[in-house]
């Protein structure tokens, strides 16, 4: 398992355009400092963030190397959680699209290419690693609360977008009783939004917007990210 998540997380990184964001946007979904990652890595925490900032230039595939595998250090310290995470593979018939970003997308970006508005007092100055696009009512019949970790592809830094939704309600309830928690949660095309969804996105402080684009012209869209 954790040799397919470090070359996944190495081939990304060599693939962006900003290598350096993306080692910060995987550092940022494993949890870990730059003073954890660099005790790990038996250097200064300056090094590291002179790379995830691009002052430095593009790391070569030996520090791509022994960063990732820094990271998968301090997590076993922590008993494996995120490796476990990551190893859960999205199977279930209510997820209409899932992917993950080479590097974080500021919120407002990410909201501005759906043309989604915000509801209720959470604001946006937050950045995503990734999206699900969800059929609401397929989603929370067809999975249970062990297997819904399946929305969260390799990160939970992601945005989760519900079709099918007429009040809100449900998805919100559900996202509150789960240890799991989004950035942000779209609402495509929905009725009239129940306060109750309102006020559980207040109480986790997770944005919450709703967007008129079919699910269609939201998954093309958000493929050109």
């Amino acid at each position: 398992m954790e040799s397919e998540i470090e070359e996944k997380i190495a081939g990304e990184v060599v693939l962006s355009p900003h290598p350096g964001r993306t080692l910060r946007k995987w550092r940022e979904d494993f949890g870990v400092s730059q003073l954890d990652l660099a005790r790990t890595l038996e250097t200064g925490p300056s090094v590291i963030s002179d790379y995830e900032s691009e002052r430095r230039v593009s790391p070569g595939a030996g520090f791509i190397r022994r960063y990732v595998q820094g990271l998968l250090a301090v997590d076993r310290t922590h008993g494996g959680r995120v490796v476990q995470r990551l190893g859960a593979r999205p199977h279930s018939e209510g997820i209409l699209a899932i992917r993950e970003f080479r590097v974080a997308v500021p919120l407002r970006v990410f909201a501005d290419s759906i043309h989604a508005k915000p509801i209720g007092s959470v604001g946006l100055d937050r950045d995503i690693h990734g999206f699900t696009l969800l059929d609401a009512l397929r989603a929370i019949l067809s999975i249970d609360a062990s297997r819904f970790v399946e929305f969260y592809g390799w990160t939970t830094q992601r945005a989760l977008l519900f079709t099918n939704v007429r009040y809100g309600r449900s998805p919100m309830v559900a996202i509150r009783a789960h240890p799991l928690k989004p950035a942000a949660v779209v609402f495509l095309s929905p009725g009239r939004i129940d306060p109750l969804a309102v006020r559980l996105s207040e109480v986790e402080d997770i944005p919450l917007l709703t967007t008129a684009l079919t699910p269609a012209t939201v998954a093309e869209r958000l493929e050109e990210i």
